[in-house]
């Protein structure tokens, strides 16, 4: 006897589309992709790469800045990629569409610049498969803007040192 199909759910269909967006990532460290949705509809994507018309990472190499935190502890980012998130807005404001009200869909939790980033957009829910190592600030800023966050696995993505993302199989 076959299966019978089960069609997605709107979250899991969103965070679909956001793996497959994030194949177009130029950067190794995080090939993360989002969806804005609302209403059931797909407003805008956004993938990690560099400014459009700039060198690559996967062309030239990374650009890494090294920031050390209030607690002592030293991180390492890459200054050439801008965030999925941060292109999905800017390719909102570049059509015309607005995203007030909207859902964002990620691989990961936001970090903190996207995290208000989407906050002055007017998102009201952010959908994530996991956790980011460092998404605690961005968390507590969403809570105190009232926004959803929701996670569909409670779990850490795995981000190791370099930045690599390895996504489960």
């Amino acid at each position: 006897m076959a299966t019978e199909y089960q069609r997605p759910s709107w979250d899991d269909y969103f965070l679909e589309v956001a793996r497959a967006i994030a194949k177009r990532s130029t950067c190794d460290r995080g090939r993360i992709g989002c969806v804005i949705a609302r209403n059931k509809q797909l407003l805008v994507t956004g993938y990690a790469g560099a400014p459009a018309g700039l060198p690559h990472c996967d062309e030239v190499g990374h650009q890494m800045k090294q920031l050390v935190h209030e607690d002592g502890i030293h991180t390492s980012h890459c200054m050439r990629t801008v965030h999925a998130e941060q292109n999905a807005i800017c390719q909102a404001a570049k059509l015309g569409v607005s995203i007030d009200g909207a859902t964002i869909y990620l691989q990961m939790t936001p970090c903190r610049t996207c995290a208000m980033l989407l906050i002055n957009s007017g998102i009201k829910r952010v959908v994530c498969e996991r956790k980011y190592h460092a998404g605690g600030e961005s968390e507590s800023l969403l809570r105190q803007a009232r926004i959803e966050l929701e996670y569909k696995y409670d779990e850490v993505l795995d981000y190791n040192n370099t930045g690599n993302i390895n996504p489960p199989a």
